[in-house]
């Protein structure tokens, strides 16, 4: 007797996966150290040379300027592989140091983004996908051909010469073909009034028929659809927040907020206290026994004067 063993199948997400499944949602992808992957939405177009209609889409480019860490990619990844945000962060920058290494000799492939490939002056350039589109809102719209119109012009015959010989037939010609168009105009008006007069007396009785079908129709639902109960839970507010300062100028508010987003963090600006200082948080959050064990790790790693405010 043969024994079959079945062997679990993992797929193995690269970081172009996790870009890839990124531009769906977001503008703007941000990969650290590396550049960011950012989209415009164009509208429909209408080719006039190739007679093709496509439709709206997101255009992608993409920005080597942009390589601060956002958070978004690595959250995501974390999310995805259930894996802590430190670790995610080392899978980027794994990824990116594979990255630029095969770029001194090859074009790399990033999904059905595009692709990437150095230049001579060592610069990253990208080349688009045009078959991809990333806007959800135009799922299953694909491009379309039409054939292009063709217009036929009527050749206008010449008029025959008149000489001397025919010139004396011609008003006899005249004459005949005329008394021949009036009577087949006539004729023609005749039998176009009978068969618009026909055509009028069906539609006058098909709309009788369709009317006294309309009136004694009834319409019955056998099999009703079972009504659905939702559970709206409210979503619990971050009333716990680890702060890193207070900050009497905006602008220095505003950097501290970039430094700790660069550092893999949650920040936000929170407002202000009663002394009308503008507090900068490191993470928020629901549950105060969180708070607190974040709070701890935070004054041993990064900042010993961060505290809890709990509003």
């Amino acid at each position: 007797m043969t024994r079959i063993t079945k062997k679990a199948i993992f797929v193995i997400m690269t970081l172009a996966n996790y870009i890839n499944d990124l531009l769906y949602r977001y503008d703007c992808v941000i990969v650290p150290n590396f550049g960011g992957f950012v989209t415009n939405k164009i509208g429909a177009k209408v080719n006039n040379f190739t007679h093709t209609f496509s439709p709206p889409k997101k255009q992608i480019t993409f920005n080597s300027y942009l390589q601060h860490n956002d958070g978004l990619l690595a959250n995501y990844i974390a999310s995805n592989k259930n894996i802590s945000f430190e670790k995610a962060t080392s899978f980027i920058v794994a990824e990116v140091a594979t990255w630029k290494k095969e770029l001194e000799s090859k074009t790399i492939q990033v999904a059905s983004v595009g692709t990437l490939s150095l230049n001579e002056a060592k610069q990253v350039v990208f080349e688009p996908n045009t078959s991809s589109n990333f806007l959800t809102e135009s799922f299953g719209l694909a491009e379309i051909e039409s054939p292009a119109v063709k217009r036929f012009k009527e050749e206008v015959k010449t008029l025959p010469v008149v000489t001397e010989h025919n010139k004396q037939r011609t008003p006899a010609l005249l004459k005949r073909a005329a008394v021949a168009a009036a009577v087949v105009g006539i004729a023609y008006i005749g039998w176009n009034g009978i068969q618009n007069k026909q055509q009028k007396e069906v539609l006058a009785s098909q709309e009788k028929s369709l009317q006294k079908k309309i009136q004694s129709a009834t319409f019955v639902i056998d099999n009703p659809l079972p009504t659905i109960n939702l559970n709206v839970t409210k979503a619990k507010e971050n009333n716990f927040h680890i702060i890193a300062g207070a900050f009497q100028e905006v602008e220095n508010a505003e950097n501290k907020l970039v430094e700790l987003k660069e550092l893999g963090y949650d920040a936000k600006i929170i407002g202000k206290n009663n002394y009308g200082l503008i507090q900068v948080s490191f993470n928020s959050y629901n549950d105060k026994q969180e708070a607190r064990k974040a709070l701890e790790l935070i004054k041993e790693t990064v900042n010993e004067e961060a505290w809890l405010l709990a509003k």
